[in-house]
């Protein structure tokens, strides 16, 4: 069973970490620095975010198809979540194809280390429901 109930789920606590991405000191001002607008499927369940990493801020889009974006990244939301605990490697992710992208990967990969300090975040968004699933 897969650990999103629905897409409001993903809303909530995946797109809650792009939303305070932005708030944080180190991380935010380097995400919209980048300029970078990436869309993101997701499946289990079947959803998306347009994430636009541009100046001045980083904005988090719920639902819809930039057809426009510079990057486009297919995966489960279980993927996602377990990279935003820290433990999953995107870069392996895309390499043995659990991760599908579709635009300049390289872009996405100078990233990964950006995000790192948000891990702790994440985990403490993500606190409420591991709670109330226990």
């Amino acid at each position: 069973m897969a650990y999103f109930n629905d897409a409001d789920d993903v809303y909530k606590y995946i797109g809650g970490v792009f939303r305070k991405a932005g708030e944080h000191p180190e991380s935010g001002p380097k995400l919209a620095a980048s300029g970078v607008v990436m869309q993101v499927y997701y499946t289990d369940p079947d959803t998306s975010l347009t994430i636009r990493m541009t100046e001045p801020a980083v904005e988090v889009i719920e639902g819809g198809d930039d057809k426009d974006a510079d990057v486009k990244l297919w995966m489960s939301a279980d993927t996602a979540d377990k990279y935003w605990r820290g433990e999953y490697n995107l870069a392996v992710g895309l390499a043995k194809g659990k991760v599908k992208a579709k635009g300049p990967v390289s872009k996405i990969l100078k990233l990964v280390p950006v995000t790192k300090p948000l891990f702790p975040m994440y985990r403490e968004i993500i606190a409420e429901k591991d709670g109330a699933t226990a």
